[in-house]
C-alpha cells in the first residue's frame, strides 16, 4: 500500500476504527514511510491488461454509492500512461447511472479481480468522460475493441490518484470457461 492510498482512504473515522481494532499502528507506518507515487508499475500494468472486467463505483448527488460492472475482452481497460487508464464505454441498459453520477462527482473506485490467482487491485481516480465531439470520436476509436452487438457511446479516461493491492484472504476461487479449458 502506498501513502497516496492511505491519505485518501484513511479518513479520521477510518483511523478511529483502526485504533479500536488494533491495526492503526501498522497503517500509521505506511502513511509515514510508504511511497507517495501513484504511478502504475509493471505489475499493475500486466494485471490490468489481463482483466476482462472490473467493478466501478461512483456516488450520486444524493450521496448514494453505485457499483457497475464493466466487461469486455481482455485488455479493453487500457493503461495509457503511468497514471491514466482508458476504455470505450459500451451501450448497456440505458440507465446512465454511472455517467450521471460522474457529472456530479468525477471520483471513482475501481475494483479489479483475479479470482483464479486470488488477487485484487483497488484503484482510486478521477474520470473524464468524452462524448459527442470529434475529439471523443477519435478517443473512442482508439480505445474501442470491437465486440459483437456492442456499440461504444463514449470514452472514459481515469487519472489514477492511488491504488492498493489487497490480500488474497477471503477471495473465493472462480474460473471462466476459458480458464477451465486451459487446465
Amino acid at each position: 500500500m502506498g501513502r497516496s492510498f492511505a491519505e485518501l482512504a484513511f479518513t479520521p473515522l477510518v483511523k478511529e476504527q483502526q485504533q479500536r481494532h488494533g491495526s492503526r499502528e501498522s497503517y500509521r507506518r505506511v502513511e509515514e514511510r510508504g511511497e507517495h507515487d501513484a504511478r502504475l508499475g509493471p505489475e499493475e500494468r500486466e494485471f490490468i491488461a489481463a482483466r476482462d472486467g472490473f467493478y466501478m463505483a461512483t456516488v450520486s448527488e444524493t450521496g448514494w454509492p453505485y457499483i457497475q460492472y464493466r466487461g469486455g475482452p481482455k485488455g479493453f481497460l487500457r493503461v495509457l500512461d503511468g497514471q491514466t487508464l482508458g476504455f470505450a464505454d459500451l451501450r448497456g441498459n440505458k440507465q446512465y447511472i454511472s455517467v450521471g453520477n460522474l457529472n456530479h462527482d468525477d471520483r471513482v473506485a475501481l475494483f479489479l479481480m483475479d479470482y483464479v490467482e486470488q488477487r485484487r487491485l483497488k484503484i482510486l481516480g478521477r474520470v473524464k468522460v468524452a462524448e459527442g465531439t470529434d475529439e471523443a470520436a477519435k478517443l473512442i476509436a482508439e480505445l474501442n475493441i470491437p465486440e459483437k452487438y456492442s456499440v461504444p457511446e463514449r470514452a472514459m479516461t481515469i487519472h489514477v490518484e492511488a491504488f492498493d493491492w489487497n490480500c488474497p484472504q477471503h477471495i473465493t476461487r472462480r474460473f471462466t470457461l476459458e480458464e477451465i479449458s486451459a487446465l
